[in-house]
């Protein structure tokens, strides 16, 4: 009889389930809009997992009954006291199999590195650090893109701030002129530096996430304050993945570090202040582009939770999803 492992990525924006066979066979995929409790609610999460996993039931022809094993990374599940009122949610699924939750950057480990295990960085809207042991027992975190209290970046909304304090301190003088005074005036329509500075502080201009792109369009023409802050960008994220590596003991260790988000594709330099910081403590982490969706490493979690051995079954799940998606756009 086949057995079906089912997975499911919850995001702020997008929700994914896929189901595959024990062979690593994509057969069914559904996907719907926000999930994240944060964002929704619980009663919002209830009614997405219920969308999504019964589109993924019904491309693939079975009942929910038939699942041998579930894996779900869920946005906004970040603590242990979330964890019960999360399984209630999900209960309204009626799955009868081993189930195992966890946050949805640890997804992004288990679809991006090639054993399972090792540390992934989420640089986006947002930023998340997550790791795991090699023997997969023992969680590692930052606290999630707390900002200035925990010493972690908030994504791209960090990295505008701290463009924007490069534009500050020329208008004070405590530091030089910068290319990016220029762009923030056009960009918002100001009359002039003092006006910008006055808007920002009164509120009237308010920078968006896109702005993240103008930051990185300034760095590449060689702007020295716009380098500087990707550079303070990548440090910050290099340090959570170090403290992340230092809890689940990898130091010594030859593992991948997944990099989730749109902001690495932005510039070089935040992967390469990252890398350097990272290989000062463990010299043989590999920094890997996360280029499959995570609700693969949902199905693999899927998997693991119910004890079977996906190492072999990995590629072929990739394969199969992808054309899963490709045939059913046709």
């Amino acid at each position: 009889m086949t057995k079906y492992y089912l997975g499911i990525d919850v995001g702020g924006s997008k929700s994914h389930a896929l189901i595959a066979t024990e062979q690593g066979e994509a057969v069914g995929f559904g996907a719907g809009g926000a999930g994240n409790w944060e964002v929704v609610g619980h009663e919002g999460l209830r009614r997405v997992l219920l969308d999504i996993t019964t589109q993924a039931t019904r491309m693939a022809q079975i009942e929910t009954r038939q699942i041998a094993g579930a894996g779900m990374g869920l946005g906004g599940y970040d603590w242990p006291d979330q964890r019960q009122p999360h399984l209630e949610t999900i209960a309204s699924l009626g799955l009868q199999c081993p189930l195992e939750i966890a946050n949805d950057a640890t997804l992004g480990i288990l679809a991006g590195a090639e054993g399972g295990w090792g540390i992934s960085i989420v640089a986006g809207s947002g930023s998340n650090c997550r790791g795991r042991s090699k023997d997969r027992k023992r969680e590692g975190r930052a606290v999630g893109g707390a900002g200035e209290w925990s010493g972690e970046p908030q994504g791209g909304f960090g990295l505008i701030a701290r463009a924007m304090q490069a534009v500050s301190f020329e208008w004070t003088r405590r530091g030089p002129s910068t290319a990016l005074t220029a762009a923030f005036i056009q960009r918002f329509g100001a009359k002039d530096l003092d006006d910008l500075i006055e808007g920002f502080y009164l509120g009237k201009y308010q920078p968006q996430s896109r702005d993240v792109m103008m930051v990185f369009e300034i760095a590449e023409k060689g702007d020295p304050e716009a380098l500087e802050a990707i550079r303070w960008h990548g440090n910050l994220l290099g340090d959570m993945a170090c403290g992340a590596i230092r809890q689940c003991n990898l130091e010594a260790e030859i593992f991948d570090v997944v990099l989730i988000g749109s902001l690495w594709d932005g510039h070089p330099l935040l992967a390469d202040s990252l890398g350097e910081r990272v290989h000062s403590l463990a010299p043989a982490a590999r920094l890997v582009r996360l280029t499959v969706p995570p609700v693969v490493g949902g199905v693999l979690l899927g998997m693991e939770v119910a004890g079977v051995e996906y190492g072999t079954v990995r590629k072929k799940l990739i394969d199969s999803f992808d054309k899963l998606r490709s045939d059913s756009r046709k």
